[in-house]
């Protein structure tokens, strides 16, 4: 049993701890239960503890004035700690891009400086990069968590959009490769516009940003452009028409009597206009 107090919570933390509703029922389990599953610390250098894996059982002992919790301490060295706080929080079910990002991110570098240990164990790597090593530990491809990680190179606004399902993953990789000047134009221009790119736009301005080029007045007039998906469509259900057409007819067949019909009117309108001008 460690004090909270005692501690600190991992460095560059990847994943939000939010009080939502779930904390609010964490809160009222460990009330309740207590703790029933220890959390993982490490020791520090200067004394106190290191959260590894609990951080959530942490705030909500925080919420519900509990002073101690369970822990269990483990020697690790940063890279094992990284990795081991990675792999313990980044399969819950629900998880943002970005936090998915930074923790992918923060696991490579561990990987990469660990050299030929991969985990806890010694498993040599050789072979594996350490991309495939992180794909097929979290059952991804190796390009998915590529895309992945370059969302760590979005300024803070634009990756939040990305968070909130404003802009899609893959412009939102393209959108990464824009410098950080063009980048702070575009998320200002998307906040005037109302207006998020798709990934076509989004490589448009990643090419021109590349080359230098991406004037303001650009990426206004590429982001206004008019998306396929954004085209005004007329929308009913069959049912509400459905009465008005002999039984057995298709969605197809209704589509083409309707089209004749609004032919018809629109011919009609038109001679009506004509005689109007006429007397």
């Amino acid at each position: 049993m460690i004090p909270i107090n005692e501690i600190s919570n991992f460095p560059n933390h990847p994943f939000k701890i939010k009080d939502d509703e779930k904390m609010i029922e964490t809160v009222a389990s460990v009330k309740k239960h207590g703790v029933i599953f220890p959390a993982i610390v490490r020791e520090k250098d200067g004394g106190g503890y290191e959260m590894i894996s609990g951080h959530r059982r942490k705030r909500a002992c925080q919420l519900a004035d509990i002073k101690e919790m369970p822990c269990i301490v483990r020697k690790l060295t940063d890279e094992e700690a990284t990795i081991l706080m990675v792999d313990t929080n980044v399969q819950r079910e629900e998880i943002l891009p970005s936090e998915r990002a930074f923790a992918f991110k923060m696991k490579l570098d561990a990987i990469k400086k660990q050299g030929k240990r991969v985990d806890l164990t010694s498993t040599p790597v050789g072979e594996k990069l350490s991309v495939d090593i992180i794909a097929e530990e979290f059952g991804m491809g190796r390009e998915q968590v590529r895309r992945f990680i370059r969302l760590t190179e979005l300024n803070k606004g634009l990756l939040k959009l990305v968070d909130d399902k404003k802009i899609a993953l893959r412009p939102a990789v393209e959108i990464s490769y824009m410098s950080k000047f063009d980048q702070e134009e575009l998320l200002d221009a998307i906040q005037l516009n109302e207006a998020t790119p798709s990934e076509k736009q989004a490589k448009e301005m990643r090419q021109l940003s590349e080359k230098g080029i991406l004037e303001r007045d650009k990426i206004e007039e590429i982001l206004n452009e008019e998306k396929p998906n954004q085209k005004e469509q007329i929308k009913f259900k069959v049912e509400s028409v459905k009465e008005y057409f002999p039984k057995g007819y298709g969605t197809k067949q209704m589509e083409e009597i309707i089209k004749k019909l609004l032919k018809n009117y629109q011919m009609q309108w038109q001679r009506k206009l004509n005689d109007r001008e006429i007397r």
